[in-house]
């Protein structure tokens, strides 16, 4: 299977019915069904086959498909990384679990100056069709050097993918897109997230990058976000319906391609845009998409464009602060309120 071999005009299955698994699940069902269909698609990292997964994602999967496919990896991920980049330029089709995106830093130089590079540097000779996926953001107590919220440093990179889901719908959907992408793809997921469930089709489908989902409607002030903090912006929708205030929520599900087109499309309608983003604020997606506001769709605003970023700290380790320090309820309400001149 390759992204040309898709038809993309084939409408997605519905959102919602009886049929509910957990995110978790969702990514394993992902993999599972890229690695029946494609026998070069294997999966490295820590703890992912005999202990079925840290955070039992690959539960299962190394019974299925033998530990010539499902590998366990030292602690090392420059060493696994770069294993990756030779496998991909071989012809395989490596999925790497870092266990946390934090992790990742160590691998820099492989996932970063290898990686994204290799396709412009060999002339199109070799590519690295590599998907790196773990969990990204604070994950619960996990402390300042486990939290990191990799997509506003790593998104700067050309020459990558990164997909953010936001549901269990998302993640199996997007993740199989990943996949058989043959362009390297981040694939950032919130470890607080893996045990909600949602409505997962069992009919096959791939959701295509670069298209946004409309989560909420209306016309007073468009959220544009990502990951975890989409599910904080439904949140704020309703209680903002409570007051008056209906807003459009734009789930982006991509940061890389971005589909600006939908935002701009929203803003001409409300006239006003706050993004949250879980980065912290400076040189964060949230700025390069008021940017990207700015430039093409400035005549529209009505109100400057206002983020709502995890605060600019470390991630505490205290409960009651690491929910302070992230773009919670509150903050996204107090922000709309804002723009739409209620505060």
């Amino acid at each position: 299977m390759r992204l040309s071999d898709i038809d993309w005009s084939k409408p997605l299955p519905a959102r919602e019915g009886a049929r509910q698994i957990q995110f978790r699940e969702a990514l394993r069902e992902a993999m599972s069904e890229e690695m029946r269909r494609d026998d070069r698609v294997f999966l490295m990292g820590e703890e992912v086959a005999y202990y079925n997964g840290a955070y039992k994602v690959s539960q299962g999967m190394l019974d299925e498909f033998g530990p010539q496919r499902i590998i366990d990896a030292p602690i090392s991920e420059n060493g696994f990384a770069g294993l990756a980049v030779g496998a991909a330029m071989y012809g395989l089709r490596p999925i790497i679990e870092f266990m946390s995106w934090s992790f990742s830093l160590v691998a820099a130089d492989q996932i970063l100056n290898n990686v994204p590079k290799m396709l412009y540097m060999s002339g199109g000779q070799w590519g690295c069709p590599v998907v790196f996926r773990g969990n990204d953001g604070a994950g619960g107590q996990l402390g300042s050097t486990h939290s990191w919220c990799v997509e506003g440093l790593y998104s700067n990179v050309p020459g990558l993918k990164i997909a953010i889901p936001s549901c269990a719908y998302d993640a199996k959907g997007l993740l199989k897109t990943s996949i058989v992408d043959d362009d390297p793809v981040f694939f950032l997921e919130s470890e607080r997230m893996l045990s909600d469930k949602g409505h997962v089709p069992e009919a096959e489908y791939y959701i295509p990058f670069g298209k946004a989902a409309l989560r909420h409607e209306g016309d007073d002030c468009t959220l544009v976000s990502f990951g975890r903090p989409v599910n904080f912006c439904l949140d704020a929708a309703a209680e903002l319906e409570k007051d008056g205030i209906r807003v459009d929520v734009l789930d982006m599900r991509t940061v890389r391609p971005l589909d600006t087109e939908s935002i701009v499309r929203s803003l001409k309608k409300t006239g006003r845009v706050v993004v949250v983003d879980q980065c912290w604020p400076f040189a964060s997606v949230a700025s390069e998409v008021i940017t990207q506001v700015c430039e093409r769709a400035f005549d529209y605003l009505d109100h400057q464009p206002l983020r709502v970023n995890s605060d600019d700290v470390p991630a505490p380790y205290a409960k009651n602060l690491e929910a302070e320090f992230l773009p919670h309820k509150g903050k996204i309400i107090e922000a709309v309120k804002k723009a739409v001149g209620r505060l």
